[in-house]
C-alpha cells in the first residue's frame, strides 16, 4: 500500500479552537478492504485509533494512538504494521510531538517530529530500511499539523457551512516537507457500510498535493464520508490504486460523544 494512503485511512481526515471532538476514552475501529473487477470485497487489514488523556514535557496533553495490521491470514502474503502517535495540547488544541513506525513487507519507516509553536518550526527526523536518519526543520503555518492531527480537526468542520461550493486547504507537515490537503464537498447521501448499518454523511473529494506546484495534479485523491452529526467521524474513505480501489469503513466505535446518525439502508 501507498504510505500516502495509509496517512489518509489513519488520518482520516478545522479550526484549531473549535476542534472539540477529541474525546478521551474513544475508540474507533476500521476495516481495510481491497476489490478489484475480478476481487470481491475482501477485508485484508485493520485499523483502530484511541484517545486518552496523558502528559507530556508537564502538559495535559491528548494522546491519540493509530494501528494498522493485516488480518492474520495475510501476514503470510504481505505483512503490514503501522504504528502511529500524536500528542495534542489541551488548551491550544496543536500538535506537540508526533512518532510512527511503519513496516510494510520488507520496507521500514520510522520518523518523528517535534512542533514549535514560538518559533513557528517543526524538526523532524525520519529514517527508512538501513539508511542514515535524516533531519530537517519545516516552517509552520498557524493551520499546520501532521496527518492524525489533521483527521480530528476534520472533524470540528462547522456543519452549517457545508454546503453546495464548500472547500477548504489544509497543510500536513509529511517528513520533510508540507502537503496541501484540498477538501471539496461533493453532497450529502446515505452511506453503507459493508456488513453494517447505513448513515447519513457528507461526501468530500480529498486530493493530496505538493506546496510548491499547488497544482495538485500529481497527488493522490480520496474520497471520505464524514457522519452528518455532531461526532462528524469518519465512516469510510476510497482511494483507487492502479488496479481496484482500496476502503477503509467502520468497523465498531465506542465511547463516541453523541449517538451516531443511523437511518435506513439504500440499496
Amino acid at each position: 500500500m501507498k504510505r500516502v494512503i495509509l496517512f489518509c485511512i489513519l488520518s482520516f481526515l478545522f479550526s484549531i479552537i473549535q476542534a472539540q471532538v477529541l474525546v478521551d476514552g474513544e475508540t474507533l475501529e476500521y476495516r481495510v478492504a481491497y476489490k478489484a473487477k475480478m476481487v470481491p470485497n475482501t477485508e485484508v487489514a485493520y485499523v483502530t485509533m484511541k484517545t486518552y488523556a496523558d502528559s507530556l514535557m508537564n502538559r495535559r496533553v491528548h494522546h491519540i494512538e493509530g494501528v494498522g495490521k493485516t488480518l492474520p491470514f495475510f501476514n503470510f502474503f504481505f505483512k503490514l504494521y503501522d504504528k502511529y502517535d500524536v500528542w495534542i495540547d489541551y488548551q491550544t488544541k496543536k500538535p506537540i510531538r508526533f512518532e510512527d513506525y511503519l513496516q510494510e513487507g520488507s520496507y521500514s519507516f520510522r520518523s518523528r517530529y517535534f512542533f514549535d509553536w514560538e518559533d513557528m518550526v517543526a524538526h523532524t527526523w525520519a529514517k527508512s530500511c538501513e539508511k542514515p536518519p535524516r533531519t530537517s526543520e519545516v516552517s509552520l503555518t498557524e493551520d499546520s499539523m501532521d496527518a492524525i492531527s489533521l483527521y480530528y480537526h476534520m472533524r470540528s468542520l462547522d456543519r452549517s457551512e457545508v454546503k453546495e461550493g464548500y472547500r477548504r486547504e489544509l497543510n500536513m507537515v509529511l517528513d520533510k516537507e508540507v502537503k496541501k490537503l484540498r477538501l471539496r464537498f461533493i453532497r450529502r447521501e446515505v452511506c453503507n457500510v459493508p456488513h453494517g448499518k447505513a448513515y447519513n454523511t457528507m461526501l468530500f473529494a480529498c486530493t493530496l498535493g505538493s506546496v510548491e506546484e499547488f497544482s495538485f495534479t500529481d497527488g493522490s485523491e480520496f474520497s471520505i464520508w464524514i457522519s452528518d452529526d455532531e461526532n462528524k467521524v469518519p465512516i469510510m474513505l476510497e482511494s483507487q490504486v492502479r488496479v481496484g480501489s482500496i476502503r477503509a469503513y467502520k468497523y465498531n466505535f465506542t465511547g463516541l460523544r453523541y449517538a451516531l446518525n443511523e437511518c435506513q439502508s439504500v440499496k
